[in-house]
């Protein structure tokens, strides 16, 4: 019995490890099929893959690649699953807390995303910088989400599809924009993304399907406003691949756009797929109607980088684009070229400024010369965000955030202005038709306003450097900062807002103005110059007009009004002290004058503490006929108008 017991455990066993390595095997084999369509950026099949791979075996890598797929088709929900999964396995890499912490941004859960931030930066150390953004965006958007601004995003259900729609721009009394319709959309899946990746040893991409999403191909659509009509735009570019991005000079006559296609020599690696970049052309229409055949942009370079994303200004003499090419910040930076008088173009610029280690899509800019661009490297709420750096004296200023409802915790991008004056925008979140929908919003919400001005010594008339300026908005923040050498300052404003501006400095009296950006329906740059007057300690200063009742000390509406500007002087310099001092003629009685005074200056006091100045500010003498301006002393016979030059009111800054 016991030898047969051994046979049959034997066999049991023998069994069971050929079944633990045909399951091995088998998994194997899908993981490497798996690897393979990833690679060729096939991400759906793929995925498909890496499931039944994973639920063969959990391995680090199916889960890592599993949660990489659903991160480039961003299917965010699921690739927040996926890297949680990942990140906790043993030897995951720093690279799976990272995206870890932005799947969990894009899904709007900014804490958790922070702390997971913080995590890789103890795993992998990376510039102090680069740690401030993540952290600062994850901050700014929560604060973004809880205080939107005042705009409502329309979808434009009659652009879009439940595919990929985007980079709308007004065409004469139409929008051009980009779609990979006629296919059912496949969950979490876009095409902004056009790049192709094929064998390419054997066999070309499918001219029908582009595996990236399993989507058609990108192509450029036209809709009419007039008959409400939907066709392909009439241009001939020659691939059978994507088509997109487009944009067109101020007369109509000329297309810039982005496509892909197959060069006559494919630059490939032994063993590799290979890659084809997008290129940028244009094309002109002729006196018929009909575009000209496709010209290729100076810088397109198919087996070595990307150009995409054309705009042409206003004026048509400067193109904008994005690329990969070397030289650049990070994974696409936007450059701009300058048409030369003979219609080429000149050497391609890199906008610093505005780029970042991350990507910088979709530049524009308006007819007053503020620049719009789309940005994953900048402070932001995940994704891509759409920023504004607004047109200055100098040239432009630095990005700011639209903020929410603008952007999103996903993609937002494609910024244009309509034929309409409404701000045209793209992006893939929640609640669309499509996994890319087309949005438009009022373009008032992106008006610019700003403050400018220069405080001056009010006698001298000469500028005041290192005067400190604050700017109050009413029920809202305080900003402050200093003149420079010239005397001037600035501040942006926000729009429907109230402000309380004031300039200070020490020696000086202050000065302050009210002002307001309401029913401002332009973008506007507001000037208030402010006035500075140098503090002369016990400097008699006369408040004119101050009259009493004869025999009387009540304080008489038209005194008041004299009161009400020291009031105000007083609430702008908030620090000095002041004494008021009440002055009689020399008709009447000496003491009685001296009482009449001293009660005059007591009614002024308490009219000014009224009007909410604290009381230890401020002190009243009554100095009766013994300050006399003139010779109409007791006796001496004088004129109404040269007695009444010594009934008068004085203060003067006794602490500062």
């Amino acid at each position: 019995m016991s030898s047969i017991k051994s046979i049959q455990t034997g066999l049991i066993t023998a069994t069971f490890l050929l079944s633990l390595t045909t399951i091995k095997t088998k998994a194997q084999y899908i993981l490497k099929q798996a690897d393979q369509q990833f690679e060729l950026y096939n991400y759906n099949q793929a995925a498909i893959l890496y499931e039944k791979a994973y639920q063969k075996k959990q391995t680090l890598h199916a889960a890592t690649r599993l949660a990489d797929t659903y991160r480039l088709t961003d299917n965010y929900p699921k690739a927040e699953s996926w890297y949680a999964i990942a990140s906790a396995m043993p030897e995951s890499t720093p690279e799976n807390t990272l995206y870890y912490a932005r799947a969990l941004q894009n899904n709007a859960k900014y804490q958790e995303a922070k702390i997971q931030y913080q995590k890789y930066a103890s795993l992998k150390p990376a510039s102090s910088q680069q740690q401030q953004i993540w952290i600062a965006s994850c901050d700014s958007a929560a604060y973004w989400t809880a205080n939107p601004k005042p705009v409502t995003l329309v979808n434009e259900k009659g652009l879009n599809s439940t595919d990929a729609d985007w980079g709308a721009v007004a065409y004469q009394q139409s929008i051009v924009f980009t779609s990979d319709r006629n296919l059912p959309a496949q969950a979490g899946t876009i095409s902004r993304k056009p790049f192709l990746k094929f064998d390419g040893q054997t066999k070309l991409p499918d001219p029908n399907h582009y595996g990236w999403t399993g989507n058609q191909y990108l192509r450029l659509y036209q809709k009419k406003e007039a008959d409400d009509s939907l066709k392909l735009f009439p241009i001939n570019p020659q691939t059978n691949y994507h088509i997109g991005a487009a944009t067109f000079t101020a007369d109509g006559n000329t297309i810039y756009f982005t496509l892909t296609r197959i060069p006559k020599k494919i630059i490939r690696q032994k063993g590799q797929p290979a890659t084809i970049n997008l290129e940028v052309y244009s094309s002109t229409k002729d006196a018929n109607g009909g575009w000209s055949k496709p010209v290729p942009f100076r810088y397109n370079k198919v087996n070595e980088w990307s150009v995409g994303d054309p705009f042409i200004s206003p004026d048509g003499n400067t193109l904008y684009f994005v690329s990969s090419m070397p030289g650049g910040k990070g994974g696409t930076d936007i450059y701009s070229c300058s048409k030369n008088a003979d219609g080429t173009w000149a050497d391609a610029v890199n906008l610093a400024a505005f780029n970042t280690t991350g990507n910088e899509r979709s530049p524009f800019t308006d007819q007053q010369g503020n620049f719009y661009f789309s940005s994953d490297g900048l402070v932001g709420m995940g994704g891509l965000d759409i920023y504004k750096a607004g047109k200055t004296a100098t040239g432009l200023g630095t990005p700011v955030n639209l903020g929410y409802p603008v952007n999103s915790p996903q993609d937002d991008f494609a910024f244009n202005l309509s034929l309409k004056g409404n701000a045209l925008m793209a992006s893939n979140r929640p609640g669309g038709m499509g996994s890319d929908d087309i949005y438009s919003f009022t373009a008032k919400m992106i008006l610019d306003f700003k403050l400018q001005g220069t405080v001056y010594d009010r006698k001298t008339n000469q500028p005041i450097a290192g005067a400190t300026i604050t700017l109050n908005k009413q029920g809202g923040n305080t900003l402050t900062s200093q003149t420079d050498s010239r005397g001037t300052y600035k501040f942006g404003l926000d729009q429907e807002a109230d402000y309380n501006l004031k300039a200070e400095k020490p020696g000086y009296s202050s000065d302050g103005a009210s002002l307001t950006t309401m029913n401002l329906s332009t973008s506007t740059v507001l000037h208030k110059d402010l006035f500075l007057e140098t503090l002369v300690l016990n400097k008699p200063i006369v408040i004119n007009n101050i009259y009493y009742d004869f025999d009387k000390s009540n304080i008489r509406p038209d005194a008041a009004r004299e009161l009400d500007k020291l009031v105000s002087t007083m609430k702008t310099n908030e620090n000095i002290g002041v004494e008021l001092s009440s002055f009689t003629d020399s008709r009447g009685k000496d003491q009685y004058n001296l009482w009449l005074s001293q009660k005059r200056a007591n009614s002024a006091v308490q009219y000014i503490i009224s009007r909410g100045i604290d009381k230890s500010r401020i002190t009243g003498k009554g100095y009766g006929e013994t300050q006399l301006l003139n010779g109409c002393s007791n006796g001496v016979k004088c004129s109404d108008a040269m007695h009444q030059l010594n009934r008068r009111t004085e203060f003067k800054v006794v602490r500062q």
